[in-house]
């Protein structure tokens, strides 16, 4: 990895814990350039704006979401072919990986860009509502895979459902941060993997 690219994941890598920590408007160019040791010119040779590096740092983030879940539920299939079994041993791995945050989730740059959608053009905008559609189609794909297979015990929208999934988390990352207590994100993902197994699986039990 050359100087430059070095440089550039410095500064996105700062930028991100600063906009977690404080919002996109509490974070300056100022503060980041003398974090990283750079010039303004040098802030404006990686990135032409601030807009530039919150849609690089929000396309970041979205790509390492996704390589998670990938990573998360591709082991879950490999453990299983059942689609039920692989959506709950993926919500258990998924706690699992929560509860080894030493320092509970850093937080998550689509709420915090939601908060301050004023401060960006359409075009990050659009971005980050591309973001939270992709959660919604991935667990969606993988409720109609469960419904094909298990009717659940109760008329759920499946949108709905696989929304849930990203309502859960996000919650759980505000309350485990407001209350200081890092246990409660991955406690509700398993709350959520109950609720799921509930609804589809009554008085069945897995070995998970």
């Amino acid at each position: 990895m050359g100087k430059g690219v070095e440089t550039r994941e410095r500064l996105l890598d700062i930028a991100e814990t600063a906009i977690l920590q404080k919002g996109f408007g509490g974070t300056s160019i100022e503060e980041l350039i003398a974090e990283v040791g750079i010039t303004k010119s040098g802030f404006f040779y990686h990135f032409r704006d601030k807009n530039q590096l919150a849609h690089t740092l929000l396309q970041r983030h979205l790509e390492r979401d996704e390589a998670i879940l990938n990573n998360i539920f591709g082991r879950a299939r490999d453990l299983t072919d059942d689609p039920l079994h692989t959506l709950l041993v993926g919500l258990k791995l998924m706690a699992e990986m929560m509860a080894d945050l030493p320092d509970g989730h850093p937080g998550c740059l689509v709420t915090t860009y939601c908060y301050n959608e004023r401060l960006f053009d359409q075009e990050l905008r659009n971005l980050n509502r591309q973001g939270v559609e992709a959660w919604r189609i991935r667990f969606r794909g993988m409720i109609d895979d469960i419904n094909a297979r298990y009717p659940p015990r109760e008329d759920i929208d499946p949108d709905q459902l696989a929304d849930m999934v990203s309502t859960v988390i996000e919650g759980g990352i505000v309350i485990s941060k407001v209350l200081r207590d890092p246990a409660l994100l991955p406690q509700q993902i398993l709350l959520l993997r109950s609720y799921i197994r509930l609804l589809y699986s009554p008085g069945r039990e897995f070995d998970s």
